[in-house]
């Protein structure tokens, strides 16, 4: 029988990224890992978010996404291929869900 592993955002270990953007570990498995990342308003990735070695999942838990080119309301799923590039943003604030399949 397999264990299952869980966890809560509410008491995941927290690591501020940049002023207002905060990331919270739930899960890390031997290459793919799970996080929330929580950014207040009026607050912007420091530079290019690169995806590299793998692909990024991004699911909008609430608020408004942007990703420097469109807005992605609560509720959207976004698929980041390997390679691709953005510059995550917020006017609103808003949570995510990120998972990392590949690292």
């Amino acid at each position: 029988m397999q264990t299952f592993e869980s966890a809560s955002a509410d008491t995941a270990p927290v690591r501020e990224l940049f002023p207002g953007i905060r990331l919270r570990s739930l899960w890390s498995g031997p290459v793919a890992h799970a996080h929330v990342l929580e950014m207040e308003p009026g607050t912007s990735w420091e530079g290019i978010d690169v995806h590299e070695p793998g692909p990024e999942e991004v699911y909008v838990v609430d608020g408004v996404f942007n990703d420097g080119t469109r807005d992605y309301p609560a509720g959207s799923f976004i698929h980041c291929p390997a390679g691709s590039s953005h510059v995550p943003q917020t006017t609103q604030g808003c949570t995510l869900f990120l998972f990392y399949p590949e690292g």
